[in-house]
């Protein structure tokens, strides 16, 4: 079993020492690797920069001229929640490079798996805006380059980062080739990710949200992922699974209202493992999103990839933050009965 991932220091330019998505995030992640002695276990691959082509597939021309000009004039405060320095151009395209080439990778057979270890984030960025702490959408980025440059067919992207996947779903609302599910809290930011919102046109029943209260812990999510998101991809048959990968819903997060523990969030990236091993060759590819209390997000990256290598991660260095009075069997029973890619089994 080979496992990639795909990291470079040219990220760091992009930072704000005062915002919690800043350069230490990966730093933290790095030393947690050096710690572990994953890295000699693993094949370092170089990202390599997205091409106007590739971004263009996902994104607005205007905007990302828009984008470009700003960050090289200096940068600065996009909205409340979203900044941009004079680096994170680079930073940003050279995030969405480590994603196509990650794809690369795997469809090529040069790793069985990988892990795009970037920043900033992407999942927030629409066609036309840059919001949430996102500039570029890396994960849509990747899976647009699966299925035009190497001609896949379907993919499904998963995504349990504690927020909605606004940006990633509105590139692929329409779309009837990428299967989009979301597991977050709500109400929370971006306000986005109702059930009812499942695709329009020819990507109606591609889209599954599945919105949690708050605290939910690593029992609820198993459920909802043993209930709702393993019964939606395996029925949708992807050619690839493609993960955001936020860690912002662990117990110590300062910024989500759930109870994940690393052994719960190993435990879904366990689940997406074995599917793709039953459904597409193991073809597993995850990028960073959110994640933003520091020894946290470097313990989930490294049970994690112990995941992707097939292993067992081993004793959680934290500790455990379930929540039993937190049920979600509402939630289950409602999508069952309600959503295409489950009503009908």
């Amino acid at each position: 079993m080979t496992t990639a991932i795909l990291t470079d220091p040219r990220y760091a330019a992009h930072t704000d020492p005062f915002h919690v998505e800043r350069a230490e995030r990966l730093q933290a992640i790095e030393q947690a690797l050096r710690v572990s002695g994953l890295s000699k276990d693993v094949l370092a691959l170089a990202p390599r920069f997205a091409n106007r082509a590739e971004l263009a597939a996902v994104h607005n021309q205007t905007y990302l001229d828009t984008i470009q000009r700003f960050c090289e004039h200096g940068g600065g405060q996009i909205d409340l929640d979203t900044y941009a320095t004079d680096a994170s151009w680079e930073a940003a395209t050279l995030a969405a490079g480590a994603a196509v080439r990650a794809v690369e990778s795997t469809l090529s057979g040069e790793c069985n798996n990988a892990f795009a270890l970037v920043r900033p984030p992407g999942h927030h960025a629409t066609h036309n805006r840059a919001m949430g702490f996102c500039l570029i959408n890396n994960i849509a980025v990747a899976a647009h380059h699966a299925l035009n440059q190497f001609g896949l067919e379907r993919v499904a992207i998963v995504d349990y980062d504690v927020h909605h996947g606004n940006g990633t779903q509105d590139i692929f609302y329409r779309d009837g080739n990428v299967l989009f599910c979301s597991t977050h809290a709500a109400p929370f930011y971006p306000g986005t990710g109702d059930s009812r919102e499942i695709g329009s046109g020819d990507g109606i029943g591609a889209t599954l949200n599945v919105p949690l209260p708050f605290g939910v812990g690593d029992q609820g999510y198993a459920q909802v992922f043993t209930e709702l998101i393993i019964p939606a991809v395996r029925r949708w048959k992807p050619q690839m699974i493609l993960v955001s990968a936020g860690y912002d819903g662990h117990g110590n997060d300062p910024l989500g209202p759930m109870a994940l523990s690393v052994t719960g969030y190993a435990q879904l990236t366990r689940m997406l493992y074995d599917l793709a091993g039953e459904l597409c060759d193991g073809r597993l590819l995850l990028v960073l999103e959110g994640g933003y209390d520091l020894k946290a997000l470097g313990a989930c990256v490294v049970a994690a990839l112990q995941v992707l290598l097939g292993r067992d991660p081993g004793p959680d260095p934290i500790g455990r933050y379930d929540s039993p009075g937190t049920t979600v069997r509402s939630s289950i029973a409602s999508l069952q009965q309600r959503h295409p890619l489950l009503a009908e089994q």
